[in-house]
């Protein structure tokens, strides 16, 4: 098993809130129908071993403890109050916990900023308390919480345990579901939960932050649906990740971050697909299903990671072989090659009948010899080519299927595996179709820390979370520091002339912005007039006197120039410049008589390739996100693109350009050469940098770009200005992660 390393930079200030040595329990009750009855029953019935301080002026013993009539009345020192009173005596209930001392509170009830109107006053009115008298709050709107190992348990839930997995989910539902199959599992226990609620006050990456350096947890999983500030649980989770496992299941889209399509980007921007991309840069795994979320979560806390993707398959029936297989292929695993050396020696203890190409198919081999599949697995996990073993099969009902008398060599070939486990790094996942009736051999290993699961697709999927984390714990250790760009003052200038003219960055403007930062963009010139007109055509001339040419408008009013009639491709030769000129500026006019037109731009059309987009939105739950994909008209449609948060190291670009589907086109099809891969990595860090160094970047979309085998080519560049911040002059330098 892997042990959990290394240590988070500051210590969270939820240790005393949720490992309290005292709680009150404000609205206690005798009545069994009372969240203030079920919080009692909770904490006496755990053996709670702090103090216990009921609060009801209208009671003077709860359930055989002395009660008090007010929170002034109280003569210990709690550190959590929970409230289980009705909103709108919450706000005088904070400023009392203040006064008491109190270091946090729980608030269970609902009809705060969920409802709106009233209720949001009430919330804002209760966070001022807060903040006046430094009382921390969970909620309100919170199912409650409970920490096992301190045997607090405020939801009085029956049948859990304690164990390494830490919950925080915005559904109490969904606590119930994830404990109640933890007590069907009977081996997954639970550290921390808590239900945020409305995050009035502290958020994911607090509670984060929190299972992050709680010694109980060695697994955090969440179930969100919606974060409050999504960067800042981005930078906890890269410092938690790197210690131990983070889960996430995430419910539908981010709404909050949807914006109007003001760009490609813009319209694709704020959602569940940009939300995925960006946990996983931090290195959380992303579950998919609801039903993946107990078995990730146990698989990750038990066994912590994979060296990588290369899993070697024992089975004792093809047919599940090959399914575990094509499964492993769809989630992005391979089937390690297992060297000749390990052949033989499977070859020595097998049937001659049996395959010992990875899957390995036993082929009736531990029919009578059920303990020999533990051999199997001794086997495979010594060769270097391995990274994880699946056993996959019937091992727990041989004595079920064939013959009692099997049982003991069943138990010794458990001992055996529980034994290999112990010696090695890599992770035994365990499939068996016994698994639900829980026989002894099955027990014995689940009891000793090795994950036990009835489905073939569960296990596949904790299989690639562990390859996914250890590979993503490699690559961090590779990465080094480097520093950002500082601003162009003549740049910085620009920004400030646009916003003055409350307008976005023209296109010549925004293609400036990149060449003066490094990226390659073609030369062009602005047309306002015939004069001018016959200069660009001297200056763009090819060597034949002729060349092809674009022409764009250049208009602060019209953002989309194709819908306007305001391009014109391929154009040869100054009589062919001037009636394209010509045509979209009538075609622009009627598109938009009030529309202000400064010229039209002139460039040489690019060589032949395929075209991505690039594009940066600021998302205001994530912040600054850059898109990448297939570019061109159909990028709505297809959204064959990948998101990342901004910076960017350079192991993230490189992630970006292979996980669009569209790779296979990049390294070229049907005789065409492949792209120059390291030119587009370099131009994702270039853009990410110069996000970085100017703030009054709203929005950017470079689109198309245009790649092939000698470099890049942007053809459009859109710059989208923030209008409501103030530029300025310069810019402190900021340190960013970069690979070396």
């Amino acid at each position: 098993m892997n042990p959990i390393e290394g240590h988070l930079p500051t210590r969270s200030p939820l240790h005393d809130i949720l490992a309290p040595s005292g709680i009150a329990v404000v609205g206690a009750s005798a009545d069994p129908t009372k969240r203030g009855y079920k919080a009692m029953v909770g904490l006496i019935k755990d053996g709670y071993r702090g103090d216990i301080y009921p609060v009801n002026p209208k009671a003077d013993m709860i359930l055989g403890i002395k009660a008090w009539p007010s929170i002034t009345d109280i003569p210990g020192n709690p550190q959590l109050a929970l409230i289980c009173t009705p909103a709108a005596s919450v706000p005088g209930l904070i400023a009392e916990c203040g006064r008491r001392g109190i270091k946090g509170a729980v608030i269970l009830a609902s009809g705060f900023a969920e409802i709106g109107g009233e209720g949001a006053e009430l919330e804002r009115e209760m966070m001022e308390r807060a903040r006046a008298h430094g009382v921390r709050l969970i909620g309100p709107n919170t199912s409650g919480i409970f920490n096992l190992h301190h045997k607090i348990n405020l939801l009085a839930l029956d049948n859990v345990k304690p164990g390494g997995v830490g919950i925080i989910s915005q559904s109490g539902n969904m606590l119930l579901s994830l404990a109640l199959e933890a007590q069907y599992n009977g081996q997954v226990g639970f550290s921390t939960y808590v239900g945020p609620g409305n995050q009035s006050d502290i958020g994911f990456n607090d509670y984060l932050r929190y299972l992050g350096e709680d010694e109980n947890t060695r697994v955090a999983t969440l179930y969100v649906e919606g974060f409050r500030d999504g960067r800042k649980f981005l930078e906890v989770a890269r410092e938690v990740t790197a210690m131990k496992p983070v889960v996430v299941y995430k419910s539908g889209s981010t709404e909050a971050g949807q914006k109007a399509a003001s760009s490609h980007t813009g319209a694709l921007a704020g959602s569940y697909a940009m939300t995925v991309d960006l946990l996983k840069q931090a290195g959380v795994s992303v579950v998919q299903h609801s039903d993946e979320i107990l078995p990730v979560a146990e698989g990750l806390g038990l066994l912590q990671k994979a060296r990588g993707k290369r899993v070697a398959v024992i089975s004792d029936g093809g047919g599940q072989a090959t399914i575990a297989s094509d499964r492993l292929a769809e989630a992005g695993l391979e089937l390690a090659e297992l060297s000749e050396a390990t052949r033989q020696k499977l070859r020595d203890v097998l049937f001659p009948q049996a395959s010992t190409v990875n899957p390995v198919d036993v082929a009736g081999s531990t029919d009578a010899n059920p303990s020999l599949l533990a051999t199997c697995m001794e086997i495979v996990a010594a060769d270097d080519n391995v990274d994880s073993v699946f056993l996959v099969g019937m091992f727990g009902g041989y004595s079920t299927r064939f013959a009692e008398s099997l049982l003991g060599d069943e138990m010794r070939g458990a001992e055996a595996m529980v034994d290999l486990s112990k010696a090695t790094t890599k992770p035994l996942v365990i499939y068996s179709l016994y698994t639900p009736i829980k026989p002894p051999a099955l027990r014995r290993l689940h009891e000793a820390g090795l994950p036990i699961y009835a489905s073939i697709e569960h296990s596949v999927r904790v299989l690639s979370a562990l390859g996914e984390r250890g590979q993503y714990l490699a690559q961090q250790e590779r990465q080094s520091r480097e520093r950002s760009v500082e601003p162009l003052p003549e740049l910085t200038a620009m920004f400030q002339r646009a916003q003055g003219e409350g307008r976005d960055l023209f296109e010549y403007e925004a293609k400036q912005l990149l060449r003066d930062h490094g990226i390659e963009v073609p030369l062009e010139l602005v047309v306002r007039n015939e004069a001018e007109l016959a200069e660009a055509a001297s200056r763009l001339a090819g060597e034949s006197g002729e060349s092809l040419l674009a022409m764009k408008v250049v208009s602060k009013d019209i953002l989309h120039k194709s819908d306007a009639g305001g391009v014109k491709l391929n154009v040869v030769g100054e009589g062919a410049m001037r009636e394209a000129r010509e045509a979209i500026l009538a075609s622009c006019r009627e598109y938009d008589a009030n529309a202000e037109i400064e010229g039209v731009l002139v460039t040489p059309m690019a060589k032949k390739g395929v075209e991505v987009i690039l594009g940066v939105i600021r998302d205001p739950i994530f912040g600054p996100v850059l898109m990448f994909g297939l570019g061109g008209i159909f990028v709505e449609i297809l959204e064959d693109v990948a998101f990342r948060a901004i910076p960017l190291s350079r192991r993230d670009a490189e992630e970006m350009v292979e996980q669009i589907k569209a790779r296979k086109i990049l390294a070229g099809v049907r005789g065409e050469k492949a792209v120059d891969k390291a030119a587009l990595v370099d131009l994702l860090l270039k853009v990410s940098r110069i996000v970085e160094a100017y703030p009054a970047l709203s929005e950017l979309d470079l689109n198309p770009v245009i790649v092939n085998a000698d470099g890049y080519a942007v053809v459009d560049a859109r710059v989208i200005v923030d209008r409501s911040i103030e530029t300025t002059d310069s810019s402190e330098p900021n340190d960013r992660d970069a690979d070396a």
